[in-house]
C-alpha cells in the first residue's frame, strides 16, 4: 500500500511540474531585443503613428523604440496592452543615444515631446487578439491619432 501512494505521490510531482518544463525556453533574460520603431506624428504635424498596426509575439524581449519627430508632445495610451506585458524598462534617450534616464515598474501611458525618444523594453506575457492604442490628447484620437497592437 506504501509503495502505490508513493508512486502516486511522484506521478502527481511530475505532472504538477510538467507545464513549466514544457514552456520553459532557457534564460529569457538573456535576449537580445527585437528593435521595433514608432513614431507619433511627422514633422509636417500630421495626427497619425506610423506605423498604426503593431504585432508581437509572448515570450520575446522587444525594445519599442517610440520618437516624436513633431513639434508638438504627443501620448502613446495602450492601457490593455500594457497589462499583457511584462514592463523591464522605459529609458528617455537624447539626440546621440544617451540614456538620460530610465523608468520601471508598471506602464500605461508615455508622453514624448518633441524631437524626443524613449524606448520602452518589455516581454509580451499574455495573447492579444486586437487592441487600441491612442494619442490622450484633446483631439488628437478623433484627429486619427489611433492604431492597433496584436500579441500572437
Amino acid at each position: 500500500m506504501k509503495c502505490n501512494q508513493y508512486l502516486a505521490c511522484k506521478i502527481c510531482i511530475f505532472f504538477l511540474f510538467l507545464p513549466a518544463t514544457l514552456y520553459a525556453a532557457g534564460d529569457m533574460t538573456d535576449q537580445q531585443p527585437i528593435e521595433v520603431t514608432i513614431s507619433l506624428g511627422d514633422t509636417k504635424n500630421k495626427l497619425q503613428f506610423y506605423p498604426s498596426k503593431l504585432q508581437f509575439e509572448t515570450g520575446k524581449l522587444y525594445k519599442l523604440i517610440i520618437k516624436n519627430p513633431s513639434r508638438q508632445k504627443h501620448y502613446f495610451t495602450a492601457e490593455e496592452f500594457a497589462r499583457s506585458v511584462f514592463t523591464r524598462k522605459v529609458q528617455v534617450v537624447d539626440s546621440t543615444n544617451k540614456t538620460l534616464a530610465e523608468i520601471k515598474g508598471l506602464i500605461n501611458e508615455i508622453e514624448v515631446y518633441p524631437d524626443g525618444t524613449a524606448e520602452w523594453w518589455f516581454v509580451p506575457v499574455k495573447t492579444l487578439k486586437s487592441s487600441n492604442f491612442h494619442c490622450t490628447i484633446k483631439g488628437h484620437t478623433k484627429a486619427g491619432m489611433t492604431g492597433s497592437i496584436t500579441i500572437n
